[in-house]
């Protein structure tokens, strides 16, 4: 291929990707802007307001007439943190210990983790019913143990985020050079493993959050509010303020998503060598 030719097809190539990238940027841009359009319309008068969107912005006042999106909000927050706590606490030892020292066992690990995609949630819920009475009875009955569950959604794509970071690594190098610093198992993961795993941990955590703040059917099934159930509540009766909840939620996911883009670079894992090589020094 000459050097016209090679011009050429980098010149298409260029053209195509500004062509792909207009079009997703208009099937998620043109959405967006209909809801805003929305929720700026005075249905009264058939003109321009900006009442619903300074009523949103008043915490006070939606805390007031919303109390629901206020309960919602905070249940949903309250279940992200603790999905994403109680899934890396889970899946990030078990997948590390298992393909350093039960590689035979990692296929099984990985149908485990990924069943929850071949099972609808309303199956799921039925399992989980009795389950959830006994949740009930010892925990109580607020929203936030809906955690549980979550987890076992996130499951398949938190695993698959983590198992690529895992292969993308030599942890088997990484844990016996630690190792042989003096560096304790606990150590291992804390400051050897997870520096390394950074980009697969936020990537899992993100999928994680996206996937509890936009779940709906689990939660109103078993009657509890989270922020999809009281924007489905308020929809009903304030059609305007529901929509633009949904919007600002879908913004708040795009920031976070491009923020990440940004985050997980770094000499994490050859700063932490370092470390355990100088305390090494001063505790001989």
């Amino acid at each position: 291929m000459s050097s016209g030719q090679r011009a050429r097809f980098r010149r298409k190539q260029a053209i195509l990707r500004r062509v792909v990238v207009t079009v997703v940027m208009i099937f998620f841009l043109v959405p967006l802007y209909a809801m805003f359009d929305y929720t700026t319309r005075d249905l009264a008068s058939g003109g321009r307001s900006m009442r619903t969107w300074k009523t949103l912005l008043d915490f006070g006042k939606v805390s007031e007439q919303y109390p629901d999106l206020r309960t919602g909000f905070i249940a949903s927050v309250l279940l992200a943190v603790l999905t994403v706590a109680i899934m890396l606490v889970l899946l990030v030892p078990t997948m590390t210990w298992v393909r350093l020292r039960l590689p035979g066992l990692s296929r099984i690990v990985e149908f485990i983790c990924l069943l929850p995609l071949t099972v609808p949630a309303i199956v799921l819920v039925v399992g989980l019913t009795p389950i959830y009475a006994w949740v009930t009875y010892l925990l109580g009955g607020a929203t936030v143990w809906l955690c549980f569950a979550y987890v076992i959604l996130v499951l398949p794509y938190a695993y698959r985020a983590l198992d690529a970071g895992l292969r993308a690594i030599d942890v088997r190098t990484l844990s016996e050079a630690a190792r042989s610093l003096g560096a304790s198992w606990l150590t291992v993961m804390w400051r050897i493993v997870l520096p390394n795993l950074r980009t697969a941990v936020l990537s899992a955590s993100f999928l994680a959050v996206a996937l509890t703040l936009g779940e709906f059917t689990i939660a109103n099934l078993f009657s509890r509010t989270n922020l999809q159930v009281a924007m489905y509540l308020l929809g009903k009766s304030d059609a305007q303020i529901s929509v633009a909840v949904g919007l600002l939620a879908l913004v708040f996911a795009f920031v976070v998503l491009f923020a990440m883009s940004f985050v997980g670079s770094g000499r994490a894992g050859t700063s932490a060598f370092a470390r355990l090589r100088h305390h090494r020094k001063e505790t001989a």
